[in-house]
């Protein structure tokens, strides 16, 4: 069994972080410090309350709605997000995620790419405030990219996300 996490917030029904309506999961914990960042108390470790993977898994259930993990950086906890992913996908939701890792530094490191194996998306790449576009879908700045995983790990190349 896993141990708790911290859990800023959890964000029911909203419409910013992916397509439709979502679960939003907000992970305490980030050391990229990105200068601008929407979220900066989010970068304890600390804040947030303590919930059990059983806990969070109660809220997307009774939600019923597709998940994005945001923060923080929920990739600074690869194996909790690994099984949450897999929970969440038991019940035939998708997960996005949001991380200030680029996706060739995903790729670098065996614990993050198990990590975001079980993701739909991840919206990679730090925020750079100088970068910042307001008129940007899903992201904050311009050097961010919305990957589909499965696509891009079937073909060994970024496929980026496209709104159907």
């Amino acid at each position: 069994m896993l141990e708790r996490i911290n859990i800023l917030d959890i964000i029911r029904g909203t419409t910013v972080d992916g397509p439709g309506f979502r679960t939003s999961i907000y992970i305490s914990g980030c050391r990229h410090r990105c200068h601008g960042c929407h979220n900066p108390e989010s970068w304890s470790f600390e804040l947030g309350n303590a919930m059990s993977l059983e806990e969070i898994m109660d809220i997307v259930k009774e939600e019923d709605f597709d998940v994005t993990l945001s923060g923080g950086d929920p990739l600074y906890h690869p194996d909790w997000v690994a099984k949450l992913c897999d929970e969440i996908h038991k019940l035939n939701h998708t997960v996005w995620l949001y991380t200030g890792f680029t996706w060739e530094e995903i790729m670098d490191s065996p614990i993050l790419l198990e990590a975001i194996k079980q993701c739909d998306v991840i919206v990679d790449s730090p925020f750079i405030l100088e970068l910042r576009d307001t008129d940007l879908l899903f992201r904050g700045s311009s050097n961010q990219r919305i990957i589909d995983v499965k696509r891009s790990m079937d073909s060994g190349e970024i496929i980026l996300w496209h709104r159907s």
